[in-house]
């Protein structure tokens, strides 16, 4: 029987976070935001988790390393992504492609899922252990737009997708891209 989520008590390793820039060159522009996605209200960082099973064919294969080159192909595509949120005139915001790059950040943790027992959906447990908040990327203002952090579980990895300037849809939708591109599919 697993632990109860409460009491569970486990340690999240994480490396240095860094910048995944697209893998090719990118162009310099400036995407405005509509109307709908510049609300004040809205003005705020989604998280998103998703968790994937250890595959058997990944065997002898860093999915870290694949996910990074990945996500360096994605970018190549979905360029604004790799820019900084910037505020014009009367507040309107923009994209500025810049080609800086997302945040990425590399963990391990000494747990497996299971210990977490049937708690695996809103509100989750031990969120704030298994979330990091770099410093200097809370805002939404040039800051990074996506900060990707992908923690290996015992037997399992996990996902976590946060985004500033996609809605609820968006988020996932560019989630599963970039899984295809993982996958090759």
């Amino acid at each position: 029987m697993a632990s109860s989520p409460t009491s569970l008590v486990f340690k999240v390793h994480r490396r240095e976070p860094e910048l995944i820039k697209p893998s090719k060159p990118t162009p310099h522009e400036f995407k405005l935001l509509s109307d709908i996605d510049d609300q004040e209200g809205l003005r705020f960082h989604i998280p998103v988790m998703q968790f994937y099973r250890n595959n058997p064919s990944m065997q002898g294969k860093d999915p870290v390393k694949i996910i990074r080159e990945a996500l360096a192909k994605t970018l190549v595509f979905y360029y604004p992504f790799a820019g900084r949120l910037r505020e014009g005139p009367d507040r309107k915001l923009m994209v500025e492609c810049t080609g800086e790059g997302i945040l990425f950040i590399e963990a391990d943790a000494d747990v497996t899922l299971e210990q977490f027992g049937d708690a695996l959906q809103p509100p989750f447990p031990c969120l704030e252990e298994l979330l990091f908040d770099v410093p200097g990327s809370g805002g939404v203002l040039n800051c990074p737009l996506l900060l990707i952090q992908v923690i290996d579980f015992l037997a399992m990895s996990f996902h976590t997708f946060i985004c500033t300037i996609c809605d609820h849809a968006k988020s996932i939708y560019n989630a599963k891209r970039i899984g295809g591109c993982i996958t090759g599919v």
